[in-house]
């Protein structure tokens, strides 16, 4: 009897044990994705609040920089990448599939500083901040800087540039804004996700950009703008193409890309910095997700794709609190056609 009764406990433990397991396969579908630190405050929100529309899938960001995210992609061992720095032709051609932008917000970066005494307000030339970054303006009370800030005692304190260490979108937008308005840096370092900086420390991500201006005095350097207000930095007011001081937001940020838009390409693949008018922000980007074409597994595929597809209406949403510029309309129906295009 005694037996018996063990048998059907056994038996009992059995079936719940199988159920159990096969309720986790059914609860979880796992998508993994890496890349872009510049976006991340926006996903981890979209990530979590699409938890609770889908119960049945997870998505696990790690958010290591936009040259991490696209070499994952390649390599093809996550789901999706992250980047606001858009793959050139050589790029995509090196992909094992046909690789797709998704652009899901636009943001701005910010030249952020920590100036003691000088808690806000200050306006920044755009060639003056080149020459910063080339190592020709070393000095907080330079001349150049004074001139554009009457009324604010600048210090006599050396500059201490931080630039990012990583592979970096934000540093692809960064640096691509410079080359615009600086004919040595464009001749002497240029444009990219990695370049070969003339002065300056290093920071690991956004956050590690952060987290040195926050903890080191006379520093200035750049993030996108949610981490400056996540960690109460300031931010400078950049002299636009059009010759105007305009502070970053979300409607100067949106302000970058009305131009821009007339001329949108069907890959989503172009440049938001240095668009002219006078509302506009100068260093704007579009962040875009990476993603296959053709998915290889079926299940985490559909999955992608109706978060994609939520990403565009209910996550708009969620950028402007967070910092972000939504996409225009226009832009969201064209993302939604091409979202339709993923097998």
């Amino acid at each position: 009897m005694i037996q018996q009764i063990k048998k059907a406990f056994l038996a009992l433990a059995l079936v719940a044990t199988v159920g159990a397991a096969a309720g986790q396969a059914s609860a979880e579908t796992l998508v993994n994705g890496a890349g872009a630190t510049f976006p991340y405050p926006l996903y981890s929100k979209w990530f979590s609040e699409y938890a609770k529309v889908d119960k049945s899938v997870k998505f696990n960001y790690q958010s290591i920089g936009s040259g991490g995210g696209i070499k994952q992609i390649t390599a093809q061992t996550v789901d999706f990448g992250a980047s606001d720095k858009f793959l050139s032709d050589q790029e995509l051609s090196a992909a094992p599939g046909k690789l797709l932008h998704i652009p899901t917000v636009m943001g701005a970066v910010v030249v952020t500083y920590n100036l003691p005494g000088v808690p806000s307000g200050i306006k920044l030339n755009s060639e003056d901040v080149a020459n910063i970054y080339l190592g020709k303006i070393t000095m907080w009370n330079d001349k150049r800087i004074a001139d554009d800030n009457k009324g604010i005692n600048l210090p006599a304190k050396p500059i201490i540039v931080v630039h990012r260490s990583d592979g970096s979108g934000t540093t692809s937008i960064f640096t691509d804004y410079l080359t615009g308005v600086n004919a040595d840096w464009a001749q002497k370092v240029g444009k990219g996700a990695s370049v070969k900086w003339p002065v300056g420390l290093g920071g690991k991500g956004n956050e590690g950009v952060a987290g040195q201006i926050k903890t080191t005095p006379y520093t200035i350097g750049y993030v996108e703008l949610a981490y400056a207000f996540e960690n109460k930095l300031p931010f400078a007011s950049l002299k636009n193409g059009a010759g105007v001081f305009v502070a970053p937001s979300i409607k100067s940020t949106s302000a970058a890309a009305a131009a821009a838009l007339k001329k949108m390409p069907a890959d989503y693949r172009i440049s938001l910095v240095n668009q002219p008018g006078k509302d506009a922000y100068p260093v704007v980007g579009f962040t875009w997700l990476l993603v296959y074409e053709k998915q290889k597994d079926a299940v985490k595929g559909k999955k992608l794709v109706e978060f994609l597809n939520w990403s565009m209406t209910k996550g708009q949403k969620m950028a402007s609190p967070m910092l972000y510029a939504p996409l225009p309309n226009s832009v969201v129906k064209m993302v939604q056609k091409t979202i339709k295009t993923i097998k």
